[in-house]
């Protein structure tokens, strides 16, 4: 990939001092002179540089669903979390510059990377807003930044259009979305009479569920994240879901690894 951002190890869309040859362009005045080809100049007789790749350390920005929903039981806040972590390791340990936002609904709040890691529980619970009606995350406000890495973690169940994703590739980004999940909001396997309630916003509602009612739900629970696939290749968006249950490295080599989410270190 062609990042761009600081000096690190990474190769980026200009040139610099790495090993790493691009191409070669006439001597102008000024210029280094460390990086004339003197080679060419004994048989051409004229000067000329050698350009090399250079090195950056890439922008990551992380962006975190804090909603409710993503913490609805304890399989799936453990899920999040364990997800939540692995992003930001993964990038501090490639010496990239990471920034990581939590968000609900249009709320928008700074992460510190230290309070992140270092916390002994979630470091946003005690400050996540109050119930609200509010469905989504605010993607298009969302400060990322120019050509950074933008790694979405959401289990995006609230509606989403065709250009839903799109910030996460405007402004020469790249963009990777983890889903965390659970088998009781895919497969709930719900019968007779429930009281369901909306987390959001707390609205409660009586319902007695058929097997045929249960059906449509299971229909519409994957026809919506076929939505999501579709909007994440519509823009480039790496994609994969992550199960709150089963051992958590080989639920990344399950989707996360062949859709490219994620890659082996």
């Amino acid at each position: 990939m062609a990042w761009r951002g600081l000096h690190g190890q990474f190769a980026s869309m200009g040139t610099g001092s790495s090993l790493d040859f691009q191409d070669h362009r006439p001597y102008f005045p000024g210029d280094d002179p460390r990086h004339i080809n003197w080679q060419a100049y004994a048989r051409t007789g004229s000067y000329t540089m050698k350009l090399y790749r250079q090195e950056v350390s890439p922008r990551v920005d992380l962006f975190v669903d804090i909603s409710p929903s993503m913490f609805l039981v304890p399989e799936k806040r453990a899920r999040v979390l364990a997800v939540v972590v692995f992003c930001a390791e993964s990038a501090l340990r490639l010496g990239a510059s990471l920034q990581v936002h939590a968000a609900h609904g249009s709320h928008v709040e700074f992460v510190p990377v230290e309070r992140l890691l270092c916390a002994e529980e979630e470091p946003w619970q005690k400050r996540l807003p109050g119930k609200t009606a509010e469905h989504g995350l605010a993607l298009a406000t969302a400060p990322f930044r120019h050509g950074s890495l933008r790694v979405l973690v959401s289990d995006l169940l609230f509606p989403g259009g065709s250009d839903a994703l799109r910030p996460l590739a405007a402004g020469q980004g790249r963009g990777v979305v983890l889903v965390p999940w659970c088998a009781l909001e895919a497969a709930p396997g719900w019968a007779g009479n429930h009281y369901f309630e909306d987390v959001e916003s707390g609205n409660r509602e009586r319902r007695r569920v058929t097997p045929s009612l249960l059906r449509r739900y299971e229909d519409a629970y994957a026809r919506h994240f076929g939505t999501w696939r579709d909007a994440a290749r519509r823009h480039g968006v790496r994609f994969a879901r992550v199960c709150a249950e089963g051992d958590f490295i080989q639920m990344l080599r399950q989707e996360a690894l062949p859709a490219g989410a994620i890659s082996p270190g």
